[in-house]
């Protein structure tokens, strides 16, 4: 067992927009987001499956409100809330907005090594 903190996990991922922490647990990665407001993340998904990010993932809302782009139409989280985000999707950040999520770690290590 272990317990995972945001700040003792390696930036992945950091510049003006965005900051994601991960960290493999077991065969799923634990990712603490940070989003700026009216951050898109399409323009980084192009050329994944119908532009969209296709890993699973289930997490938590900790702040802010993010709307999430998915062929079937588009959902806002908030803080406060859990979530399962089908693959299909694109996250547009309304507010700042910061996030765990839990990922499936082979699916997830392709949208990451696309997105660097």
């Amino acid at each position: 067992m272990q317990s995972i903190i945001p700040h003792d996990l390696p930036v992945t991922i950091k510049d003006d927009n965005v900051e994601l922490r991960m960290k493999e647990v077991g065969n799923m990665t634990v990712s603490f987001i940070r989003l700026a407001a009216g951050t898109d993340l399409g323009p980084a998904l192009v050329g994944l499956d119908g532009d969209f990010c296709p890993c699973p993932h289930w997490g938590y809302m900790l702040e802010g409100r993010l709307l999430m782009r998915t062929p079937d139409g588009d959902q806002v989280f908030e803080a406060g809330q859990a979530f399962y985000w089908a693959p299909g999707h694109v996250p547009v950040a309304l507010e700042n907005c910061a996030y765990v999520d839990f990922s499936p770690t082979e699916e997830f290590n392709i949208v990451i090594k696309h997105i660097q």
